[in-house]
Formats: C-alpha cells, sequence, structure tokens
C-alpha cells in the first residue's frame, strides 16, 4: 500500500497583470488558506517521506507557508503538470518510499484523483472532489500498489478531502 497526497497552490496574486504565470505569488487569502490547510496536514498524521513540487513561484510559496518542516524537491516537469506527467514524476522519485506527497496545479491534481480512483470506490469524497478541486485543497489517496511503477488508473481511494472552506467558511467562495 502507497499513500499519494495532493496539495493544490494556494490562491495566486493576480495583481501585477504584466507578471509572467510562472512568477505569480500569493494573495493574503492564499497566505491564510496555505498556512490554515499545512496544520490541518500536520494535524492528519500522515508523515510524508517526500514532498515534490512544482517550481512555479505560487507552490513555492504554498509550500513555505503550509510545510515549512519539509524539503521540497521541485521539479519542472510539475508545472501546470498532466495527470500522466504527475504519475511518471512521482514514479521517478518514488523510490522505497512509503507516503508522497504533490503540490502542484489543476488541472492535473484534479485529473489525477479522478484517474486513480476507481468506480467501485467512488464515496461521497470523491463527489465533492469532482465538482471542484479549489485552491489550497488537499486530499489523500490509499493505492493499492507495492511499487511506485504499479500506479495507473483505478489503483486508488480517496481516504480524505479538505478544502480551506472546510476549515474556515470565511475562507469559502468569493463573492
Amino acid at each position: 500500500m502507497k499513500i499519494l497526497g495532493l496539495l493544490r497552490h494556494a490562491k495566486s496574486d493576480w495583481d501585477d497583470a504584466a507578471q509572467r504565470d510562472f512568477d505569480r505569488g500569493l494573495n493574503d487569502r492564499g497566505r491564510k488558506g496555505a498556512a490554515l490547510i499545512g496544520t490541518h496536514i500536520a494535524e492528519h498524521g500522515i508523515k510524508w517521506d517526500a514532498l515534490l513540487a512544482s517550481p512555479a513561484e505560487r507552490v513555492k510559496l504554498t509550500v513555505q507557508n503550509a510545510l515549512p518542516q519539509l524539503d521540497p524537491v521541485f521539479d519542472k516537469r510539475l508545472y501546470l503538470a498532466s495527470s500522466d506527467t504527475i504519475l511518471e514524476t512521482v514514479e521517478a522519485h518514488g523510490g522505497d518510499h512509503k507516503a508522497i506527497l504533490v503540490a502542484g496545479h489543476n488541472p492535473g491534481l484534479q485529473d489525477v484523483l479522478l484517474d486513480l480512483v476507481s468506480p467501485a470506490h467512488e464515496n461521497e469524497l470523491f463527489r465533492e472532489a469532482t465538482v471542484k478541486f479549489p485552491t489550497a485543497t488537499f486530499a489523500v489517496l490509499e493505492c493499492d500498489i507495492e511499487r511506485w511503477s504499479d500506479l495507473r488508473r483505478y489503483v486508488g481511494r480517496l481516504v480524505h478531502f479538505a478544502r480551506p472552506r472546510d476549515l474556515d467558511p470565511a475562507l469559502g467562495p468569493e463573492g
């Protein structure tokens, strides 16, 4: 059994329209959401063997605010990565790790979840995740595999799904 965690970057800063997408940081709401979900991840109790992260500035800042105790491996393949690329990156870094957390972007992270959870294991958490995978969302999948190289469609079960708004309603949808 392997554990795969997914963490979407927190709400990014759009104040400077001329700034490259890769270089956008977090806004105030994003910093609050990252800190809140980071506390939740720590309290959830999984010991993460590795944190793989996109090198985009908003992901770096999310990781710094949420998981300062972890030493991320930044992999450029995770920037705006597809589900297939995310899974390949996990396999490349997986080694003997039991629990890997990936910090990155949508739609790739949500697609990983949709690809790994079998129809037989769809539950209420899965239905929530299919509707939207908002910024600073954290999901945990248990994967019925021995090696990361066995990571493929329908080997996972979604066992945890938390959004900042679940922890603090003030961080719910704007507008």
